[in-house]
């Protein structure tokens, strides 16, 4: 196994993969569990929808660069989501719900009126399931996932006091001068970052589980915000590594098989939780 995992190795696509679902991964992690925390899990599932609906677009106009469109829709319907989970009217839940599903639909009937694709179900799949697109990188989008993934972490790493502050006590953080509508704002536009650079990975229905499942496994282990952080940015890492190892030896689908890997680890958590919890007792 180990010679065929080194003779894999010495392609450049498999080392682009590795290096581009490592960078996601941690990025996700980092923000994971934040979002846990302050009860706004799904609105990696809503982003991911409106991410897909965009795609469609730029597959019906032809564009060679996607990210043209995907990203900067992606980053207004992250702020438009901030904004209506703030409103009285309409709660965080109900917008997601609704941001979500009518981009989804979206995206999906414009593909079947406008598109020109042969294999409309493939290309349907693959963009909801992810893709072998991973596999596929160029080293021009290889840079591109490093820069603004570099950009993630140097922003959380400098933001790091103020994200804990507004994650657990918001009011408090706005009676000490914090501009907590401002640094939810920026979390909102770092997540749809992440969003748009975890589609080729694991595809748009299987995002929430990047971002979810590192932190739940975390917190089954520790309990300060800094530990639980590392260690879901740690078990994000090696999940995705694994995952991406396992589906290039076995030929199983790279989205899929990283998050069973994650849903394992998190079985392994929860009953190291329990042990850990018992002992204690």
């Amino acid at each position: 196994m180990f010679e065929t995992l080194g003779m894999y190795l010495q392609y450049p696509f498999v080392r682009y993969a590795l290096i581009v679902g490592i960078l996601i991964a941690l990025c996700s992690s980092l923000l994971g569990v934040t979002l846990v925390l302050k009860r706004f899990s799904f609105i990696g599932d809503g982003l991911s929808h409106v991410a897909f609906g965009a795609m469609a677009v730029a597959a019906v106009l032809n564009l060679t660069n996607e990210m043209l469109i995907v990203l900067p829709v992606t980053v207004v319907s992250a702020i438009l989501l901030l904004r209506k989970g703030q409103n009285a009217k309409i709660r965080g839940d109900a917008a997601i719900a609704m941001i979500s599903v009518g981009a989804l639909a979206f995206g999906y009937l414009i593909m079947n009126i406008f598109s020109t694709s042969s294999n409309l179900s493939g290309d349907v799949c693959s963009t909801l399931f992810g893709s072998t697109s991973i596999l596929t990188l160029t080293k021009k989008e290889v840079w591109l996932c490093a820069v603004l993934s570099v950009a993630v972490i140097i922003i959380f790493i400098l933001f790091y006091n103020k994200i804990v502050a507004v994650t657990f006590d918001e009011t408090f953080a706005k009676a000490t001068g914090t501009k907590a509508e401002n640094y939810n704002l920026m979390i909102a536009i770092v997540i749809a970052v992440i969003i748009v650079l975890a589609m080729n990975l694991v595809g748009s229905l299987l995002i929430s589980a990047l971002v979810i499942f590192p932190a739940l496994s975390a917190m089954r282990l520790f309990h300060s915000f800094k530990m639980v952080t590392i260690c879901s940015a740690v078990l994000s890492v090696l999940c995705a590594f694994a995952g991406i190892i396992i589906s290039i030896l076995a030929g199983t689908p790279v989205g899929s098989t990283i998050v069973a890997v994650d849903v394992a680890v998190f079985a392994i958590c929860y009953a190291a939780g329990m042990i850990m919890g018992g002992v204690h007792r």
